[in-house]
């Protein structure tokens, strides 16, 4: 085509056809120089068309360019218009309250949840600092949060704000701060959104309240005072004290039970508003425990003279009786008193010792206060650990049982045995019956631990019985009040007597002065039947207990034992006559003789005691000179051998 000379159009086509490579023009119009046509210049008119054609090109191109962009920029305003508007709507209409603010702090907008929120207008939040709403209940926490926020260190953050409305109001939301960037990810606003949770926070308090304090006095209940008192705990600084009163009220259980219910609860009302009323200005704790049980807690308390003071206040506000329903009822109370070092003492501890304080001043006879003892309380709460343990330790097979030997005083042969009651504890080491009798008596444990006593000792008796014959002791098994008055007792020891073949006068029961205390006390008609049975019985520590002699009359006795307070060691510079302490002796022995009965001395250490005894009259005796407690195996070469003495 070029050849034919139509360079134009060789041009034109080679254009429409993309070549339009610089390097393409040079050759192709080198080219046509050297060609011979017919035409004057081909190659100038080859270059001239192809600078027209691409001339033509790139404006077609551009203006096809300026064609789609103004497409674009007209759907990109379509798209950022709908983009707002549906911003905007969810701005306005949105039922949280959402707020914008610059990363200085100052409020640029808000939409019309939060102005009904606030119960504001824009004009009152407009241009005012975050930071002014600020409300007592914040905790550092949110603030904190905050700082980082607008200084970029976090993205956002949530927490539960309160906010005072215009009027004055509290309003409770749950906030969401976010921080906005620029395109550089620099901080540039930062967005608030609010729900208001005023309802839920209220209905929460009033659930919490409910769950923290007593229904009927109003006061703190037990899970709000154990709170309390471990805060103070774990916050107090060193060498902080603090102070417990623990109250029960005297009497209490007379109005219930005489009066009823209903009015023992009006009691307990104005109990706790004359308690409230008296410590309330004193700044201290009052809780209602349960019952008629009421404790407060000094957290700032600056000794003893403190919690003392305490204790006056509780009683002096119920000194005056109070009328209730036409009934004037005096009613009082007694108060445990303790004030330690915080960090002396566990929280669960400190509750522990006050309560049995307050039983020390039950125990006086009420109506007073009792100052915690560091050495009452730790034998009161040994008497505890011993008496929760108990009824377990039968079954562990924990006890178990030593013999004292009883000597005639007239040749030392061994007459009798006392068994005595040891418990192997698994904390406290071996405890003698001085240590957890006391507290079985009290509690009751005292029957079944009696009963295994008796088949025990039995069991030995019987045992030393046929291997020995005439030679085998007597057995003496030591009865409590609560087990002599109790009718099962008869029962018992003759299920002992026949499980273990023990001939029934083999059997010696010892009883304490205040077993019996009358002639008409159920104990005596158990005694007797005891005694139907051919069992003896003696009365064990004889002259320490009654005031009335005339109790021998009626109790059927066999013989007596002297206690060891009235055995001393011989003076040799004083006849017998001359000590207060063997005259008394003496004149027992003769009130034995008199009434036929065997008199037993304890606490014969010596054999200078044993023989003035013997010359007073003393029928048996017992103590270290003849052997101390010890096991039935340990008794038995006793029995094989003559008596050393």
């Amino acid at each position: 085509m070029i050849c034919e000379g139509r360079p134009g159009a060789a041009a034109t086509a080679l254009v429409g056809a993309h070549f339009t490579d610089p390097d393409l023009l040079v050759e192709a119009v080198e080219l046509l120089r050297q060609v011979p046509s017919r035409t004057d210049n081909p190659a100038g008119a080859f270059a001239a068309a192809w600078a027209s054609a691409l001339r033509e090109r790139t404006l077609r191109q551009q203006e096809a360019i300026r064609t789609a962009a103004d497409v674009a920029r007209r759907e990109a305003e379509q798209a950022l218009h709908a983009s707002e508007a549906r911003f905007r709507a969810l701005f306005e209409h949105a039922a949280v309250g959402i707020g914008v603010g610059s990363v200085e702090g100052e409020i640029l907008t808000a939409n019309r949840s939060l102005l009904e929120m606030f119960g504001a207008t824009m004009e009152d939040l407009h241009g005012r600092q975050v930071t002014d709403l600020v409300h007592p209940e914040d905790t550092p926490e949110v603030w904190n949060a905050y700082e980082e926020l607008i200084a970029g260190k976090r993205e956002s953050f949530q927490c539960d704000k309160p906010y005072y409305r215009q009027d004055g109001e509290v309003v409770w939301t749950h906030l969401t701060v976010s921080l906005i960037r620029d395109e550089d990810g620099a901080p540039r606003y930062q967005v608030a959104m609010l729900e208001d949770i005023t309802d839920r926070y209220r209905l929460q308090e009033r659930l919490r309240h409910q769950a923290t304090h007593d229904p009927l006095t109003g006061l703190p209940n037990r899970a709000a005072f154990f709170e309390r008192l471990e805060e103070l705990f774990a916050t107090a600084p060193p060498g902080a004290h603090f102070g417990l009163c623990y109250i029960d009220l005297d009497r209490f259980k007379i109005v219930n039970d005489s009066l009823g219910h209903a009015t023992g609860d009006q009691l307990l009302v104005e109990v706790a508003g004359r308690l409230a009323a008296a410590l309330g200005p004193l700044g201290h704790l009052l809780a209602r425990l349960g019952g008629d049980e009421f404790v407060v807690l000094l957290e700032h308390c600056e000794g003893e003279h403190d919690a003392v003071a305490a204790a006056h206040s509780v009683l002096n506000s119920l000194h005056e009786p109070i009328l209730i329903d036409g009934h004037l009822l005096a009613i009082g109370a007694s108060v445990g008193v303790l004030e330690r070092a915080v960090g002396t003492i566990t929280p669960g501890a400190a509750v522990r010792a006050a309560d049995l304080t307050l039983y020390r001043a039950k125990e006086a006879g009420g109506a007073r206060w009792t100052l915690y003892d560091a050495r009452t309380n730790a034998e009161a709460v040994n008497r505890y650990t011993v008496s929760v343990r108990m009824p377990k330790a039968l079954d562990r097979g924990e006890f178990f049982l030593e013999y004292q030997p009883i000597c005639s005083l007239v040749d030392r042969s061994l007459t009798a045995v006392e068994a005595l009651v040891r418990w192997r504890h698994p904390l406290l080491g071996v405890l003698g019956p001085d240590e957890f009798v006391p507290a079985a008596e009290e509690t009751g444990l005292i029957l079944p631990l009696g009963r295994w006593i008796l088949r025990e000792a039995c069991a030995q008796g019987a045992a030393w019985q046929r291997r020995y014959g005439s030679r085998a002791p007597q057995v003496n098994v030591n009865i409590t009040a609560r087990q002599a008055r109790n009718k099962g007792l008869v029962a018992d020891v003759g299920r002992a007597l026949a499980d273990s073949g023990l001939e029934p006068a083999m059997l010696q029961l010892e009883i304490t002065e205040g077993t019996a205390l009358g002639p008409h006390d159920e104990s005596l008609r158990v005694l007797d039947a005891l005694v139907d049975k051919g069992v003896t019985l003696t009365v064990d520590d004889f002259g320490t207990g009654w005031s009335n002699l005339a109790y021998l009359r009626d109790l059927p006795l066999a013989g007596l034992k002297l206690p060891s307070s009235f055995i001393t060691e011989p003076d040799p510079g004083r006849s017998a006559d001359e000590d207060v302490g063997w005259r008394i002796v003496g004149g027992l022995t003769t009130l034995a003789r008199t009434l036929g009965l065997t008199l037993t001395a304890e606490g014969v250490e010596t054999a200078e005691i044993a023989d003035r005894l013997r010359e007073m009259g003393c029928d048996w005796g017992q103590g270290w000179y003849f052997g101390r407690p010890t096991s039935p195996r340990d008794l038995e070469e006793l029995l094989l051998r003559r008596p050393p003495w």
